[in-house]
């Protein structure tokens, strides 16, 4: 891995980890400390691998405590994530393969999210300050930025994804409220946001943020001529093989604010993420501007609660320098706010996958940790491995813990 404006980019080099280990007695305090939080939210944490006390408390291992310590105390969380790239610290008793150990991460951050939440206050919050100054500040989101941010993601080659998706590339929750299997559950999802849309024969349906084209495809089985929109060169370039015997369907490669025409129906699947709040309003005024009068958009969107939303903007985290460069999340009430107040929308119905998109993200966590020979075999090594597992099992567990939630959000325009 290698850095770049203090983000990680894919590289051989991971000189950007390097960090000088503490000694043995500060060491100890900084354990000391974190260890009596972790008493205090009821899970465990045990300095060096031997069996677990209480098999019912979640529990982690720490493994490398100078390192460990050093991470800490410098970034804070975001260094509590990079001690698990290094191996400093394991989920469980430490011991096992990487999809039994982040089985343990989940359980361990499900109650860590919980406790969190319970306790959330302003002098909490407060506590976080002495690190974000040492932390850059969230990406900028211009054009450019934007195709940066969304490369270092998406443009990964398709057949990584394919080691943990289903078979229609859908990078998003799935629907699990009426189904069983992923394939099932993502199925359902799409033609829940195309009933949402109130998609019509020959009706024109635009996506924004279309991923590798699943959805526009089952769009052109109710009739409608579906466009897509997307910045990731590699997903376009897959978008346009798929789509290229279904007369009805394209997509072209643009960023969304320089687009022009007029819809019927728009949908926009988990894009909002990525758009950045100083964005969030000419979003919504876009999707204003693309609709025909008495037209339907649905946004499909990850949500804090509006609290943390606020207290949120701006920070630098463990996900902003590995995952998703440049996002930030929304909250519902935010979205009503800006629709309001910038757009003749009207937000009509909401749908709530929050469960369903903790269920997903455990069956990618699990498809990927048991394709690692595969993962492998594409060039990544063990700290990308470990950061992608982390990746998943944090959400998984913020969802599970309503950290976090998600919602299709329809919106009328009057």
């Amino acid at each position: 891995m290698a850095r770049r404006n203090d983000q990680v980019a894919l590289g051989p080099n991971w000189d950007h980890l390097t960090i000088r280990p503490l000694g043995q007695p500060l060491a100890k305090l900084v354990l000391a400390a974190f260890s009596r939080t972790m008493d205090r939210d009821r899970q465990a944490m045990l300095s060096g691998p031997k069996p677990l006390r209480n098999h019912n408390v979640p529990a982690i291992t720490v493994v490398d405590a100078g390192d460990f310590s050093a991470r800490l105390l410098r970034d804070g969380l975001l260094g509590f994530g990079e001690a698990f790239i290094t191996g400093s610290w394991r989920g469980g008793a430490g011991a096992g393969d990487l999809r039994g150990e982040t089985d343990a991460v989940v359980e361990w951050l499900t109650v860590y999210a919980d406790a969190l939440t319970s306790r959330e206050t302003a002098r909490a919050m407060a506590s976080k300050v002495g690190w974000r100054w040492r932390m850059p500040t969230t990406a900028n989101n211009s054009r450019e930025d934007a195709r940066q941010n969304i490369a270092r993601h998406y443009d990964l080659p398709v057949e990584f994804f394919r080691l943990f998706l289903d078979d229609d590339l859908t990078y998003s929750s799935a629907d699990y409220r009426h189904a069983a299997t992923l394939e099932a559950a993502q199925a359902a999802k799409i033609e829940g946001i195309l009933d949402l849309a109130e998609i019509s024969t020959g009706g024109r349906l635009l996506d924004i943020g279309c991923g590798w084209g699943a959805l526009l495809s089952a769009a052109t089985q109710r009739g409608a001529c579906a466009v897509g929109l997307t910045i990731s060169r590699k997903q376009f370039d897959h978008c346009s093989k798929r789509l290229a015997d279904i007369g009805s369907a394209s997509v072209i490669l643009e960023d969304y604010r320089d687009h022009r025409d007029a819809y019927d129906s728009i949908v926009s699947v988990e894009m909002l993420e990525a758009v950045g709040s100083k964005s969030w309003a000419t979003y919504f005024k876009q999707l204003d501007q693309l609709l025909k009068p008495g037209g339907t958009a649905v946004v499909q969107t990850i949500t804090f609660p509006d609290h943390r939303m606020k207290r949120s903007l701006g920070n630098y985290s463990w996900v902003d320098r590995y995952i998703f460069p440049g996002g930030e999340l929304i909250s519902l009430e935010e979205i009503g706010r800006i629709v309001s107040r910038e757009t003749s929308l009207e937000l009509t119905a909401t749908v709530r996958l929050t469960a369903s998109y903790a269920t997903t993200l455990r069956e990618w966590r699990h498809r990927f940790c048991d394709n690692l020979d595969s993962v492998r075999s594409q060039g990544f090594d063990a700290g990308f491995t470990r950061i992608w597992a982390l990746y998943l099992a944090y959400f998984e567990a913020a969802f599970r813990a309503r950290f976090l939630d998600v919602w299709q959000c329809q919106l009328k325009r009057r």
